[in-house]
C-alpha cells in the first residue's frame, strides 16, 4: 500500500476565475434597484394596514432571482462550480429561470428539470437565457432526475430544496426581510404583526423567520399553502411527511414531500389554500394593483384575508406584509386561460367575489377554515 503524502495537496483552483465570476455576481447585485412594497387599499379596516412586496420587478422577474444569486454564490464559493462547471436544478419553472440567467452571465451550460406541465412561458424564458428544458411527467421525480443528469455530465446539481435555507444570510446582508423592515420605517406600524408567505423550498420562510428572531421582532410568520401540500399537514400533524393525491396547479408553492429546506418552527401560523382561491384572488389582486399577479401571490393574498379577518374580529390593529411573488404573465397559456382553468373543474368566481367583497371591507374572505397560531413554545 502506498504511504500517504505528507504535504498532500488538492489541485489549484482556477481562483482568478472565481474571482471574476464572484465580480459579475456582485456587480449584477449592485445594478439591481430593490423591489417595492406597494400597499393595497384596504377599505373598513382603519387600523390594518396591507403591504405587498413586488418581487416580479426583479431582472428576471420573480422572488427566485435572490435565491439564485444566494445558490450561485455558496455554489462558488463552496467549490462546487468552477470554470465548465453544468449547472443543474430541479423547479418548477421561477427559480430555472433566475438560475439560467445567472449561469449565462458566467458562460456556464445550464440545465432545468421540471415538471412537464410547467407553464410555457417560464420554458421560453429559460431558452431565452441559455438554458436547457428536461421534463418528467411525474413532478415528485425531479429531484432524482436533476441528481442523475449532474452525476451524468460531472456538473453541479444546485438543489435549491436542500439549500435555499443556508445560501442566503438571514441575518442581513439586503436579504428579503431586511429589506421589508427598512422599507416599513416611515410607516405607521413599522414592526408588522404579521409576514405571509408561501413555500417551495421554504428558503423565504426560513430566512424571514431567523430574521425576526435574531432581530427580537414579535412579528409572526405565517405560511400559505396550496390545500394539496404536505407543509401544512406537517405542521397540523409532525408525523406527516408527504401528501398524496393530485398535485396544486399553482406553481412554485407547495411541495408533495417535506423538504430539507423548510423549518416548520419558525411557523406560527398556516392557512390550507384552494387552488381556485389562489388563482382568484390573484386575478382581483391584479385588478387592484395594476399588475398582473402569479397564483402563488394569490395564495399568499387569501392567507392575509384570513389573518387580517380575525385581526379585526380580536379588536387588533397593525400591519400585514405578504408578497407578489411573481408576475401572471408567466401563466398566460395556464392560469389566465379561462379555458385551462375550466379543464382543470376549477370555478373562480365565488373565490373572486369573496376576495373582491374582503378587499372592499364588505364581508370576511369567507370559507375556508383558519387553524388557531401555534403556542408560544413553538415560537
Amino acid at each position: 500500500m502506498q504511504e500517504p503524502s505528507i504535504d498532500g495537496h488538492r489541485p489549484t483552483p482556477d481562483r482568478s476565475w472565481l474571482r471574476d465570476a464572484l465580480d459579475a455576481v456582485g456587480a449584477e447585485a449592485a445594478r439591481s434597484a430593490d423591489t417595492h412594497l406597494l400597499r393595497v387599499p384596504l377599505a373598513g379596516r382603519a387600523g390594518i394596514d396591507l403591504y405587498v412586496k413586488d418581487e416580479s420587478a426583479h431582472a428576471t422577474g420573480s422572488l427566485k432571482h435572490r435565491l439564485a444569486r444566494s445558490l450561485f454564490l455558496y455554489g462558488l464559493c463552496n467549490g462546487w462550480i468552477g470554470r465548465d462547471t453544468t449547472v443543474v436544478e430541479a423547479s418548477s419553472g421561477s427559480t430555472a429561470v433566475s438560475e439560467a440567467y445567472f449561469a449565462q452571465m458566467l458562460g456556464l451550460p445550464f440545465v432545468a428539470v421540471m415538471p412537464a406541465s410547467t407553464a410555457a412561458e417560464k420554458v421560453a424564458q429559460i431558452a431565452r437565457f441559455g438554458g436547457r428544458s428536461h421534463f418528467v411527467d411525474d413532478p415528485a421525480a425531479v429531484h432524482a432526475e436533476a441528481a442523475r443528469i449532474a452525476a451524468g455530465t460531472g456538473g453541479h446539481f444546485m438543489d435549491q430544496f436542500t439549500h435555499a435555507e443556508r445560501a442566503t444570510d438571514w441575518r442581513g446582508n439586503n436579504n428579503i426581510a431586511q429589506s421589508i423592515f427598512g422599507q416599513l420605517a416611515r410607516e405607521r406600524f413599522p414592526v408588522p404583526a404579521w409576514i405571509v408567505v408561501g413555500a417551495g423550498t421554504g428558503g423565504t420562510s426560513a430566512t424571514i423567520g431567523r430574521y425576526l428572531r435574531y432581530r427580537g421582532h414579535p412579528t409572526r410568520l405565517c405560511l400559505a399553502d396550496p390545500e394539496a401540500s404536505v407543509f401544512h399537514r406537517h405542521l397540523a400533524d409532525p408525523a406527516v411527511t408527504s401528501a398524496r393525491g393530485p398535485c396544486s396547479v399553482v406553481e412554485g408553492i407547495g411541495r408533495a414531500r417535506l423538504e430539507p429546506s423548510f423549518l416548520p418552527l419558525l411557523i406560527d401560523r398556516w392557512v390550507a389554500v384552494p387552488d381556485a382561491a389562489s388563482l382568484g384572488a390573484a386575478r382581483v389582486l391584479a385588478e387592484v394593483l395594476g399588475r398582473s399577479c402569479g397564483g402563488s401571490t394569490g395564495a399568499n393574498l387569501w392567507a392575509c384575508a384570513q389573518v387580517i379577518d380575525g385581526m379585526a374580529a380580536r379588536g387588533e390593529s397593525g400591519s400585514v406584509v405578504t408578497l407578489l411573488c411573481d408576475s401572471g404573465e408567466r401563466y398566460r397559456s395556464t392560469h389566465l386561460d379561462d379555458a385551462w382553468v375550466s379543464a382543470r373543474g376549477l370555478d373562480l368566481r365565488e373565490p373572486m367575489r369573496a376576495m373582491a367583497a374582503f378587499l372592499a371591507g364588505v364581508a370576511p374572505v369567507g370559507p375556508t377554515p383558519a387553524p388557531p397560531p401555534r403556542s408560544s413554545a413553538h415560537a
